[in-house]
């Protein structure tokens, strides 16, 4: 299923130790998941891969420019939104993030850093996420 050509969009889990970044989706009814915590990320644009994808989407969203070298982890899976796409998760370990350069963008309502244990057992975050962030949490804790 590693597909780089079709998919709809990318998320990134950025982690900074047990703390997590995440952004409150907006509260618009005309999006999925609408005012839930959820991981950066979006839709793609154009013909732009998985990896240009976050990162554009984590610039514009976040103000943080990310390398494809920060992206230590990556898998493609089913959209939650529309089983009929695939959609791209990677995952960021950044010991060094300076948060204070954090800066929200023009989507969602405010970011904030989650102890990773919590976001997992919130009941007001996109579900997928907390699934894909756990299962990569047991591989690193397998390896």
């Amino acid at each position: 299923m590693q597909d780089n050509g079709a998919f709809h969009g990318a998320k990134v889990a950025i982690l900074k130790g047990d703390r997590l970044v995440s952004i409150l989706r907006d509260d618009d009814p005309d999006i999925p998941f609408r005012n839930m915590w959820d991981l950066p990320g979006g839709g793609r644009a154009g013909e732009e891969g998985p990896e240009a994808c976050v990162l554009r989407e984590t610039q514009e969203e976040l103000s943080l420019t990310l390398t494809v070298a920060d992206l230590t982890w990556k898998r493609q899976y089913v959209s939650g939104a529309d089983p009929n796409q695939m959609t791209w998760f990677f995952v960021a370990e950044m010991p060094e993030l300076d948060i204070n350069r954090l800066r929200l963008g023009d989507e969602g309502q405010a970011w904030r850093m989650w102890d990773v244990a919590r976001f997992l057992r919130m009941s007001n975050v996109v579900p997928m996420m907390q699934d894909r962030l756990s299962e990569y949490l047991a591989e690193r804790e397998a390896a």
